[in-house]
């Protein structure tokens, strides 16, 4: 699985996207938090609401840029067939460029801690900045990206265009992170509508950011994330 890892990671850096993908999203949430309009400095208190709630959608087109060649691209050029001739299950294969998916997100969000210290000092008196939920929507964010990283990686193995896998990856992520909550609003919905918009990712990601580690949360995201996860090494079996 280390090999597979290792040879995503470097196709992320030596094509240039890591680095992109790293610029692109501390570009854009540096301009939305600290220089446009309504930025934290306009609202006169240390608060990062802004940025977690800008963040992800910015991951949004970010990811599934990501993860859009994960297996599309081996199907398209043939290497799919040698990938499976390695003893490597294909739960490892999976894994492996999973993780190095994660691993980039993480990369992208440990610059923005710098974010943090700004507003920390920035607080008055210094250090007035409520810090567990931070931290709290840290965490939310990093698993709020990691199940769109295995969303696009299952979208990916369904087809051989790049583009076609980018535009599935981002279909499905809107929907369940925004989607659902607006479906749950309608007014057939009723009382089903609240127990409804739980399932949505907008909603466990918020519930996280209120500086409480609910493992309710935690268990959301990581059942959603191995249903993908299996999802594609089911997919990736047929294949062979």
């Amino acid at each position: 699985m280390y090999q597979i890892f290792k040879k995503e990671l470097n196709s992320f850096l030596d094509s240039l996207i890591g680095y992109i993908v790293i610029g692109v999203f501390l570009f854009a949430t540096g301009l939305f938090t600290w220089f446009f309009k309504d930025n934290i400095l306009d609202f006169g208190f240390a608060d990062m609401s802004l940025f977690f709630q800008i963040s992800p959608f910015i991951f949004l087109f970010l990811i599934p840029a990501i993860t859009m060649r994960a297996f599309s691209e081996e199907v398209k050029s043939g290497t799919i067939e040698l990938l499976f001739t390695k003893p490597l299950s294909k739960w490892q294969i999976v894994l492996g460029k999973y993780l190095a998916s994660c691993f980039l997100i993480l990369t992208s969000l440990l610059p923005t801690l710098l974010y943090y210290y700004s507003v920390y000092q920035l607080g008055n008196p210094q250090g007035n900045v409520d810090s567990a939920a931070v931290f709290s929507s840290y965490l939310g964010l990093f698993f709020l990206g990691c199940v769109f990283a295995a969303i696009g990686i299952l979208m990916s193995s369904f087809t051989d265009n790049q583009v076609t896998a980018f535009v599935l990856s981002f279909v499905t992520c809107l929907a369940l992170f925004y989607g659902i909550g607006q479906v749950a609003q309608l007014p057939f919905m009723g009382d089903f509508g609240y127990i409804f918009n739980q399932l949505g990712l907008d909603y466990q990601y918020n519930a996280l950011g209120k500086g409480l580690i609910d493992s309710r949360n935690i268990i959301y995201f990581l059942s959603v994330i191995f249903i993908a996860l299996w999802g594609t090494k089911l997919k990736i079996s047929t294949l062979k």
